[in-house]
């Protein structure tokens, strides 16, 4: 059996990446941050439709955690027979969004240890207990994009750009080991992502329809089936991409 680790499984993307990973065989080691029942709830639905799972916590902006969770990976890997995992999806994130004149330094270093160091060393701590041949997907965001943007979101922006240029960097490098690593850009797509703000304010999603090719906001399962294909054996040969799944948006 297969093993991937999901970051950020409690909700919204990873949720339902996790959840398609596993529909596929894989054995799921989860992470969720302050949701810990929406972590226990994606488990119990991978294990009600006959997979395996395993919720963990993780502090995605806490790398001195980093190490001891590498250990606790470790004890599930035991306990299923395994010494090694095969995937890693890095989706855990979070968003503030505030115009550079009003962003203060607390607010970008959170954002920095969260979006871009805490991808960066968590890969590097877990990648002894990765296999070869295996994949990584980071999950990244439309907001890089060179047209369409929108004031405020400057600090999460530039770290999802720089997660992008660390995507290839990473393909580079672990490509000696026959590890593929790309990235997903998904558009608006309806998760609690900035504080729940398409529930907070459903009127944002008709005008962001509208400015999408394909007529509506995304919703997780969108970008969760595209995850779930490139850490898959069908994306064997693809490797330092960055797929934009946004139903055309900005189009």
């Amino acid at each position: 059996m297969k093993i991937a680790i999901v970051t950020g499984a409690s909700s919204g993307i990873g949720q339902s990446a996790a959840v398609e990973i596993a529909r596929r065989g894989t054995g799921v080691i989860l992470t969720y941050g302050k949701n810990a029942q929406g972590g226990l709830d994606t488990a119990a639905t991978i294990e009600k439709d006959g997979g395996q799972a395993v919720a963990l916590p993780l502090d995605l902006g806490d790398s001195g955690s980093f190490p001891a969770f590498r250990d606790t990976v470790a004890g599930v890997l035991r306990d299923w027979q395994r010494d090694t995992f095969d995937c890693l999806v890095n989706n855990a994130g979070s968003s503030e969004m505030s115009l550079i004149e009003d962003t203060t330094e607390e607010t970008f270093d959170r954002l920095t240890r969260v979006l871009l160091k805490g991808p960066f060393f968590l890969t590097r701590t877990l990648l002894p207990l990765m296999a070869d041949g295996g994949a990584i997907v980071n999950t990244s965001s439309s907001a890089t994009a060179t047209a369409g943007l929108v004031p405020g979101y400057s600090v999460y922006a530039a770290m999802k750009g720089g997660l992008d240029v660390l995507t290839r960097y990473m393909a580079k490098e672990f490509s000696t080991r026959g590890i593929r690593v790309n990235s997903v850009s998904p558009g608006p797509t309806r998760t609690r992502l900035g504080g729940d703000a398409f529930s907070r304010h459903p009127e944002l999603i008709a005008p962001l329809a509208e400015r999408t090719a394909l007529g509506r906001v995304g919703e997780p399962d969108d970008v969760g089936a595209m995850i779930a294909a490139l850490v898959s054996d069908d994306s064997r040969w693809v490797t330092a991409q960055n797929i934009e799944v946004s139903g055309g948006f900005n189009l």
